[in-house]
């Protein structure tokens, strides 16, 4: 079996590599390609000729626009990549009959509230960003090719730039950090979104009728103030350069960006684990992991 990936150079891509690597072929692709292939999102014609030569079993889409407040001054680009691409490839999915495997995101949202967003609920996204990726949501959707959509929320992993990293650098640098403490989800490693994207494609291939939109998340709650000193707690406690002495809450209305965040980012994910057989385990859990692993990769020479 033949699973073309996407975005192999990217926080999921890069898990991605391993995590489907038992279960068939994988043909991982950056944006610069390879072979002849196009891996480009805004080359929408490259793409389809790229899955119309492999003819894949399997399409994993791991490649995004995900520069939220840039989105905002550059919209069209957010659009082509998040909306435009997905939606040629559903339309080559369902040509050669494919199952596609996206992601999308909690941005879909309008994060009132603070209950967990099911699947069903009303989309209202807040920004250029959000609106793209619905958009791309919906263009597989209405595609007609077999598919599944995991929305998912403050990921990170190990390696490239995210929120952990930020704040062990900052807190190397700075006596006291300012956090927002008003913006509530759950930190979602890379790792665990590849395991349990392997897993659900792997079953879904077996029973299709397993396709659809699943939210994927880490379990339990927080916030990005109790989610930073959890990461300074653990780079301490393992000998880590932390001179942040005080790291403090602030709200979101005091960090002006171009782009707005939602406050709830919650996502309930019951439908994903009853439909799979799956247990999510707690975001500390990944965190603490990465954190290691960030630490351990900066002492290697």
């Amino acid at each position: 079996m033949t699973i073309l990936l996407l975005g192999k150079n990217g926080q999921v891509g890069w898990q991605l590599q391993r995590a489907l690597a038992p279960l068939g072929d994988v043909v991982a692709l950056d944006r610069a390609g390879a072979d002849g292939l196009c891996g480009n999102l805004e080359d929408l014609d490259g793409l389809a000729a790229t899955v119309r030569a492999l003819r894949p079993r399997a399409i994993v889409n791991a490649a995004a626009y995900t520069a939220v407040d840039k989105a905002e001054s550059e919209p069209e680009l957010a659009q082509r990549i998040n909306a435009d691409a997905p939606a040629a490839l559903a339309r080559e999915a369902a040509a050669c009959g494919a199952l596609l495997l996206h992601y999308s995101t909690d941005y879909v949202f309008d994060g009132s509230g603070s209950a967990a967003w099911k699947e069903g609920d009303a989309c209202a996204p807040l920004g250029a960003y959000g609106a793209s990726k619905l958009a791309g949501e919906r263009a597989i959707q209405q595609s007609g090719c077999a598919h599944l959509i995991f929305r998912t929320s403050w990921v990170y992993a190990a390696r490239g730039a995210n929120f952990a990293r930020t704040m062990l650098r900052l807190a190397a640098e700075r006596e006291q950090l300012n956090v927002i403490a008003d913006q509530w989800g759950a930190p979602t490693g890379a790792e665990l979104i590849a395991d349990v994207s392997a897993h659900a494609l792997a079953q879904t291939l077996a029973a299709p009728e397993k396709a659809g939109l699943y939210h994927l998340a880490a379990a339990g709650e927080t916030n990005w103030l109790e989610y930073a000193r959890l990461v300074l707690a653990h780079a301490a406690a393992q000998g880590a350069n932390i001179k942040a002495r005080e790291v403090l809450p602030i709200a979101t209305d005091e960090w002006p960006s171009a782009a707005r965040r939602p406050l709830n980012s919650r996502l309930d994910t019951s439908r994903l684990r009853q439909r799979f057989g799956l247990t999510l385990p707690p975001w500390q859990q990944g965190v603490a992991r990465a954190v290691s692993d960030m630490l351990s990769s900066a002492k290697t020479p």
